[in-house]
């Protein structure tokens, strides 16, 4: 019975919106704001209001940053607005030092590195520029970053066995950024979306911002009509303006197949590959392009090849739509000159999160389940490391305290 997430861009996406929506749809925010960690601390806090939009009440995710830190609070759709906060202008490495310090999984940790090496990739080929050198400007700002943290968390939290994602309503118009006056979609929006489907209605307004053009092209495996799915909940994150006609939010629906007919949405591509004449320090470059690139997993094992020389498989699981961009990677960024690609079946437990109150704090569980029944239930390790820093005890007897806390829930 696997999970489904549908992200409705009837009127565009942003990381606010998608943050809203989220929320709107039962993510909490005491849960969203400890995986922010320091982020949200210090320089910036973050709200979750509710507010109508065109008549239809939605949540509105926003970050109030520290006058000396503040790019425009994460407004999305509002480029045309007057705003003349100073962007922070971050390297890269900058911002992959912040994400550290986030309460996020590692796993989410490197999702949202890998998301944001996407963003400076894209500047970088728009720029003409190597990528080391370029400085992100409105999605370098900390309410950015957040949005980008949190939704690793959230799309981490939502646990959905598939994402799907209906075309997106891009706007129109021109944008103000901080490169000068560009058409609808911005250049690095564009590039983002790379091939998902997109059209401009009736708003002549960006409505699909870089971090919202991210997000959808991260997690969304496939793109369309919303699928044969029944919905549980519904979330809606509204953007900044109030549009009179149509209701400017983010809908999302979470929902199981159940049985129900639907395209062969679990088929997943494998790409494999040898490699023995590599210098070792290229594979964790390799893994963070992979992943930036979409890929679901990417994971070497040791193997034996030609001639008894040790050498690495490189194995990458990729959506069937993003086979050839992965594809391409492994060819540019590695010394192989083949590989192999097959589709095959994927079958996922439905998966979420759960945080449990120990008697020494708070832990969050990976609770998996098949048919509606719990097949698995594990504790999250870095909630276990921290509390056992904390509190001074060794990891397996804070795990054996956190099981304990778990079997005895009511």
């Amino acid at each position: 019975m696997a999970r489904i997430l549908y992200f409705d861009c009837f009127s565009g996406i942003s990381g606010d919106m998608a943050l809203g929506a989220l929320l709107d749809a039962g993510l909490p925010l005491d849960e969203l704001t400890r995986a922010l960690g320091t982020l949200a601390l210090g320089d910036a806090h973050v709200h979750a209001d509710r507010v109508l939009r065109a008549g239809v009440s939605a949540t509105k995710f926003s970050v109030h940053e520290h006058a000396h830190d503040r790019g425009h609070e994460h407004g999305h759709h509002h480029h045309d607005d007057a705003h003349d906060h100073a962007h922070a202008h971050r390297t890269l490495d900058e911002i992959s030092t912040l994400i550290d310090r986030s309460g996020l999984s590692a796993a989410a940790r490197e999702r949202a590195k890998a998301m944001f090496r996407r963003l400076g990739e894209a500047e970088a080929a728009i720029h003409a520029m190597p990528v080391e050198r370029v400085h992100l400007h409105e999605v370098g700002a900390l309410d950015s970053i957040i949005d980008i943290v949190g939704i690793a968390f959230a799309m981490e939290w939502a646990a959905a066995d598939r994402v799907v994602c209906s075309a997106l309503n891009v706007g129109g118009g021109m944008v103000q950024s901080a490169h000068g006056v560009f058409p609808v979609p911005a250049p690095a929006t564009l590039r983002l979306l790379g091939d998902a489907p997109v059209y401009s209605g009736r708003v002549q307004k960006e409505l699909v911002t870089p971090t919202g053009a991210l997000i959808a092209t991260t997690f969304a495996t496939e793109f369309g009509p919303i699928p044969a799915m029944t919905i549980e909940r519904v979330g809606y994150g509204a953007g900044d303006r109030d549009d009179p006609v149509t209701p400017n939010v983010l809908r999302v629906l979470v929902g199981r197949e159940d049985g129900v007919p639907r395209a062969a949405g679990d088929r997943v591509t494998v790409i494999e590959c040898e490699i023995d004449d590599m210098n070792p320090q290229l594979f964790g470059v390799v893994m963070d392009r992979l992943y930036a690139a979409g890929a679901l997993e990417v994971f070497y094992t040791p193997v034996q090849m030609k001639k008894n020389r040790p050498g690495t498989l490189l194995t990458v699981i990729a959506p069937p739509a993003r086979s050839g961009e992965l594809a391409d990677v492994v060819f540019r960024e590695t010394t192989t000159i083949g590989l192999r690609r097959a589709d095959v079946d994927r079958e996922c437990l439905q998966r979420e999160i759960v945080t449990v109150e120990t008697p020494i704090g708070a832990v969050r569980f990976k609770v998996a389940r098949r048919g509606g029944e719990i097949v698995n239930a594990a504790p999250e390790f870095e909630d276990l490391a921290a509390l056992a820093r904390e509190k001074q005890l060794s990891v397996k007897d804070v795990q054996a305290i956190a099981i304990a806390a778990y079997g005895a829930r009511t």
